[in-house]
């Protein structure tokens, strides 16, 4: 299947993306902040990114423009897992540079289908 790197610094969080994504085949690579999520973005190539917005230092939005701007990872698709699910969220995240939003709680069946959509967006 793919190789996914999820970026996330709640470890409830990154088990249940980690457990989600194994589950559906796909290799996970993680990292809990946006600096260690960017040099793993550019050294492993994976062929889909999920990105918390509430990072530890630098935020999520700031490492999509970093990857977005990066000619190695400028085509890696970006989907935002985030916690912000107020009304004009999404389309700042988006607007960001996202490819996609997943708002926090996962629920497992949209969750998996908003990943299949973006790795297979026939």
């Amino acid at each position: 299947m793919a190789k996914v790197l999820v970026v996330e610094d709640n470890a409830a969080n990154m088990k249940l993306a980690v457990f989600l994504l194994g589950s559906a085949g796909h290799t996970v690579l993680g990292a809990t902040d946006a600096e260690a999520g960017l040099t793993l973005a550019r050294t492993e190539r994976p062929n889909l990114i999920l990105m918390d917005i509430q990072l530890p230092g630098m935020d999520g939005l700031q490492a999509i423009a970093l990857l977005k701007q990066d000619d190695v990872t400028r085509a890696i698709p970006v989907i935002a897992l985030t916690a912000l699910a107020m009304k004009g969220d999404e389309e700042r995240i988006r607007a960001a540079g996202c490819d996609g939003y997943i708002a926090k709680p996962i629920h497992y069946k949209s969750f998996l289908a908003t990943i299949a959509a973006q790795l297979d967006p026939k």
